[in-house]
């Protein structure tokens, strides 16, 4: 069985060490010859690095390890690159859910200004990560799930409009589906979704079982109805997550009849989603509290103890196991289904034909093969072409450098919806941005 060369960009992330364990875990179905980390940041990558070389010395030791900051070392003959870069750390992070909400609008990291402010960021550091692996690794398998994926998408297809081997992710999608396989009693994998949308705002139209073809929405309803959403691992969530998840429940009762992605009730509920956000801890603050104090925690233990013990089992991470059966799907050709970002091209008849959307595709060795939906209702129709209107005004504004499209971008977003306040919160984004976004003029 062939052996995989895979590299894993934004090794400092707090999702790195779920990706370690799961390249284990599934060492017999997706086997590696090499894994090497990259991250510009040395210092946060260093104590992830050293876990895995502790690690893989008891659990995989034929793997060749490594990690770096060197460019060449990390993109050179590789077979998959997994991007999973955070343009300016969770230090603006922090910022771009702060700024806005000082303003009294949505501080979020991929909707509203604070993800139009993180997209610019991710458009100059993806787009010069993306050259620079194509001069080492020209036929490498790039998967990326770095966000704001929507806007990314948009600027990558501008940009390498002639790569084929560039696939944009997300695992939320897929987190509703196994999160509705812990309400129902049986395994993610008997379930067979339909679902339209465009990155962190879609809908899922059918959950069907697989085995007897039966739509399982309407007990999924009721399900929600009497006993609420909660996430599939929902032991390790932070209470965000628990309550962004369990707002789906107050989605249902207003919209029936489509089941949400979680992230839809920003854009159907700005209002109370500000007045029940803190300005003054939000959701980058629980994470550097929370899942980042827990990771490097788990890291500094590992090598104090120069083993790791019953560690292995502290952290997992579905998504990282999701990010591998994306590999598997197109290295073994299997023409799995997967929700994954594409041009639209006729997959949701009444939008337009370049929009990146989010739906179910087979995914094989020559990449996704979409599965149309055909026309989508007029209320949602309506909700998804202003947001595309708003990302690709965005990436206008990023290739022009232009300060008026950005600002009619910002205008446009349901989650600003007004000229002034769309003006003052560019410009303090601007201020905080600097030498990471283009100069706009």
């Amino acid at each position: 069985m062939k052996k995989f060369n895979v590299c894993i960009v934004g090794g400092g992330s707090t999702y790195t060490l779920g990706f370690l364990k799961s390249f284990v875990r599934l060492k017999e179905e997706f086997p590696l010859s090499k894994l090497v980390l990259f991250d510009i940041d040395a210092k946060r990558q260093e104590p992830i690095g050293k876990y895995g070389e502790i690690m893989f010395a008891e659990r995989y030791p034929d793997l060749e390890f490594a990690y770096t900051t060197d460019p060449k070392t990390a993109y050179e003959n590789m077979d998959f690159i997994f991007m999973q870069m955070r343009a300016g750390g969770l230090k603006m992070r922090r910022e771009d859910e702060h700024i806005p909400l000082s303003m009294g609008l949505i501080g979020q990291e991929t909707c509203g200004a604070g993800g139009m402010a993180y997209g610019l960021r991710s458009c100059v550091d993806m787009i010069e990560a993306i050259h620079q692996i194509r001069e080492y690794s020209p036929n490498a398998w790039i998967l990326n799930y770095s966000n704001p994926a929507a806007i990314v998408a948009e600027a990558l297809r501008r940009e390498f409009p002639e790569d084929k081997r560039i696939l944009n992710i997300c695992d939320q999608p897929e987190n509703v589906v196994r999160s509705t396989s812990r309400l129902l009693g049986c395994s993610w994998e008997d379930l067979d979704p339909v679902y339209f949308g465009l990155n962190h705002y879609g809908w899922f139209t059918h959950m069907y079982d697989k085995k007897t073809g039966e739509d399982l929405l309407p007990k999924i309803r009721e399900i929600v109805k009497e006993k609420g959403f909660l996430p599939q691992d929902a032991e390790q969530r932070d209470q965000s997550w628990l309550d962004t998840y369990g707002f789906v429940q107050t989605m249902l009762e207003d919209f029936p009849d489509y089941l949400p992605n979680t992230y839809d009730g920003y854009y159907l509920y700005p209002d109370y989603k500000v007045s029940h956000l803190n300005p003054n801890f939000t959701r980058a603050d629980e994470v550097m509290a929370g899942r980042e104090a827990r990771v490097f925690k788990e890291c500094e233990e590992v090598i104090k103890e120069g083993k790791l013990g019953d560690k292995f089992h502290a952290i997992s991470d579905a998504h990282a196991e999701m990010m591998i059966k994306v590999a598997e799907a197109i290295a073994y050709n299997t023409n799995g289904r997967f929700i994954l970002i594409v041009e639209n091209d006729g997959a949701i008849a009444n939008m337009q034909k370049d929009a990146m959307v989010e739906v179910v595709c087979e995914l094989g060795i020559n990449g996704p093969r979409p599965m149309r939906v055909g026309s989508i209702p007029q209320f949602y129709l309506g909700l998804l072409v202003q947001q595309v209107s708003s990302e690709k005004l965005l990436v206008d504004a990023f290739y022009e450098h232009s300060y008026e499209k950005a600002l009619q971008a910002f205008t446009l977003n349901r989650l600003i919806n007004d000229a002034k306040k769309a003006r003052k919160v560019l410009d303090a984004l601007i201020e905080a941005n600097k030498g990471m976004w283009p100069e706009l003029k």
